[in-house]
């Protein structure tokens, strides 16, 4: 019996999975959280073999949260399940110590063979995902490739300017001018090819920039 901990803030999804689980015999859901550090608590007093963890949680997020666990309990595996098809994220996750990474679009089939694969030791990568990133490679076109175009201080305006930080503040945090503030957004806006702040925000949650400094 395979014992699963599930992770996510959203109670519709918690109970979905507990459900969808229930279905296979071989796997037992022994405890849901709601926020990254429930999950560490969890973790250390239930001892999953297997943990679904979200990444978009409250408290503590699911990244930092399997690289706590991964700290205190090396031997249970975690699969980061979201919705972001982000490469900063995924090899974030790999980073952190996961096991695998799935779309929470993914069929319950999938799920089911994640969660063994994980448990009997190797990594499960969901496979659209594994073709989106492999298409960003051929065409150089990779998130990496894009923040090396960016200095260290346009990096953390940038940071700052997701996190809904004005021109005022981010120039008093930095201990800048606000004209300094301006040109380093302009560069940022030109470099990455963004032409307003809704754009840089959603840039920023697309590409894990603002919640992994949560």
């Amino acid at each position: 019996m395979i014992k699963v901990l599930i992770a996510d803030d959203h109670t519709i999804l918690r109970e979905g999975l507990e459900s969808l689980l229930s279905r296979e015999p071989e796997i037992s859901v022994i405890g849901k959280a709601s926020h990254g550090e429930e999950a560490v608590e969890l973790a250390g007093r239930l001892k999953p073999d297997v943990i679904l963890m979200d990444i978009g949680m409250p408290i503590l997020n699911g990244l930092k949260a399997t690289q706590t666990i991964k700290k205190l309990y090396p031997e249970i595996k975690i699969l980061i399940l979201t919705q972001y098809e982000s490469e900063y994220y995924f090899f974030s996750a790999v980073q952190a110590g996961s096991s695998g990474y799935i779309l929470k679009g993914t069929n319950r089939e999938e799920l089911i063979s994640a969660i063994f694969t994980a448990y009997e030791g190797d990594l499960y990568f969901s496979p659209s995902l594994t073709r989106t990133l492999l298409k960003g490679c051929a065409s150089g076109e990779t998130l990496a490739s894009m923040q090396r175009t960016l200095s260290p201080r346009e990096l953390e305006v940038l940071k700052l300017l997701a996190d809904g930080k004005s021109n005022q503040e981010i120039a008093d945090q930095l201990f800048v001018s606000v004209k300094t503030v301006q040109t380093h957004r302009y560069h940022i806006m030109e470099k990455l090819n963004l032409h307003n702040r809704t754009e840089l925000i959603k840039y920023a949650i697309r590409e894990g920039i603002l919640i992994l400094e949560n």
